[in-house]
């Protein structure tokens, strides 16, 4: 039986199709229990011309790491897309409340899955996309043909620049990088604080 959950509250994001995502927070927890702004940049990314509007989506298989409350993976299903939705064992809770809340939108398949960075390895499908990377649990879950998005906002405070160097060094070791440009974005839900990055196997 599980622990029972803090006390939540919604946060709602609406699609350009004015369908409404209503997504969980909690009020009391980690830094995985709310929405950051990354999450909504990214998530608004899939209704640009890059994605044909969230089409290219459809069918596809998408891993999301780190994922907290589960934002970029439930709206990327609501394109069609087969999501899995991947944290740490606290988090599975919160992510399957906000699939049921959003379960009249989701039109691929989504499910929440435990997955621990470096250890843990998902070998039940290949993905196309990938989500939120942390280096050897990218690698460990790509092929020649998946494409890895990284979204995140740029820190200057205590080890983070550091932090976010040796992750681009490792990066680059094995995978290409290209970095999307602004004007790509959504025009509203951008900010030049918050990179896309995209990653592709250099030898796969």
């Amino acid at each position: 039986m599980s622990a029972p959950m803090a006390d939540t509250f919604v946060r709602e994001i609406e699609k350009n199709n004015e369908e409404v995502i209503k997504i969980h927070q909690l009020e009391i927890g980690d830094v995985g229990c709310v929405v950051w702004d990354a999450a909504i940049v990214l998530s608004k990314y899939f209704e640009t011309e890059d994605f044909l509007k969230g089409q290219l989506l459809k069918q596809k298989n998408i891993i999301e790491l780190g994922a907290g409350t589960g934002v970029v993976g439930i709206i990327a299903s609501t394109f069609g897309a087969n999501v899995t939705i991947t944290d740490l064992p606290e988090f599975n809770q919160l992510i399957n409340m906000n699939i049921a809340e959003n379960k009249h939108l989701i039109t691929g398949n989504v499910t929440a899955k435990t997955l621990v960075w470096g250890t843990d390895i998902i070998t039940d499908q290949a993905f196309d996309y990938s989500l939120q990377p942390l280096v050897k649990t990218i690698t460990d879950h790509c092929n020649g043909s998946t494409t890895v998005l990284c979204c995140y906002e740029k820190r200057t405070t205590g080890n983070k620049p550091e932090l976010e160097r040796t992750f681009f060094e490792l990066m680059t070791e094995k995978f290409h990088i290209e970095e999307i440009p602004l004007y790509k974005q959504d025009p509203q839900f951008r900010s030049a604080d918050i990179h896309i990055m995209k990653f592709k196997l250099k030898n796969p």
